[in-house]
């Protein structure tokens, strides 16, 4: 499936791929946030989906905007386009099935952003991953407000205040990434995530991204009603049963 001009899609191994491509660094442009939209939207509308990975073409996966695009705009344009690039991220994050980044090279600005707005994350070793905005005079905006949820208030404000990004190691060492490999092994080992993801029940796997989703946007008392009323929607098919008399019977299970 074609979205544009920066953006493809792909199936692999049952996981649909979405594929920033702009090389050599899939810099970020307007026609790329509009791909990306336009994709998820595409992928959440397809109840087949049971996983995307994003990732990008070639050595990086995106180191950030295209400056010199950035450089041109005023306070209107710039709040327009700020506000369609949340947009378009908040589409993946909010997506009804589970997201991965694979970071395959470096994974900054905006594209760090996008790897924020993801459930889980891969890296090649030594991938660097960052906010640098500050240092070309703008803050971090939108989506970089999931990363003291992630490593900390902290870790977050020294990334945010000086610009500095962190390796694939470090990011793992602080749970910002699920794992790191080398990135001739990268693929397989986002591979096997997956995998043990897709292998859950569909049915059972969409609720609880709905409810991951839930927790990230609401309080404690409201996320646990949530849970209770997801609880009891699981059992309106038959993939509770199913599940379960197949862990007793020590057999794969069988979801329609």
């Amino acid at each position: 499936m074609e979205t544009g001009a920066f953006v493809r899609v792909e199936s692999h191994h049952g996981c649909a791929w979405v594929i920033l491509d702009r090389p050599p660094l899939n810099l970020i442009v307007p026609e790329m946030v509009e791909g990306l939209q336009a994709a998820f939207i595409d992928l959440t509308r397809d109840q087949s989906v049971r996983a995307a990975v994003v990732t990008g073409a070639g050595r990086a996966m995106t180191a950030g905007m295209q400056l010199q695009f950035l450089a041109d705009l005023d306070a209107a344009r710039a709040k327009r386009f700020i506000t369609s690039l949340h947009d378009a991220i908040q589409v993946v994050h909010e997506a009804p099935f589970p997201t991965v980044a694979m970071v395959n090279g470096a994974c900054l600005g905006a594209g760090f952003e996008l790897a924020m707005a993801c459930d889980l994350r891969t890296a090649a070793a030594g991938s660097l991953l960052g906010l640098p905005e500050v240092k070309v005079g703008v803050p971090s905006v939108i989506e970089a407000a999931l990363l003291p949820a992630l490593i900390g208030p902290g870790r977050a404000a020294e990334l945010l205040l000086t610009g500095d990004s962190v390796t694939a190691e470090t990011a793992l060492a602080w749970g910002l990434v699920n794992r790191v490999a080398p990135r001739a092994d990268l693929e397989g080992v986002t591979l096997d995530l997956v995998k043990r993801v897709v292998e859950c029940g569909p049915a059972a796997i969409r609720l609880q991204k709905e409810l991951i989703v839930r927790w990230r946007n609401t309080d404690l008392r409201s996320a646990i009603e949530a849970g209770i009323n997801a609880f009891a929607q699981s059992y309106a098919s038959d993939e509770p049963r199913e599940a379960m008399r197949a862990f007793l019977e020590k057999r794969r299970p069988r979801f329609a």
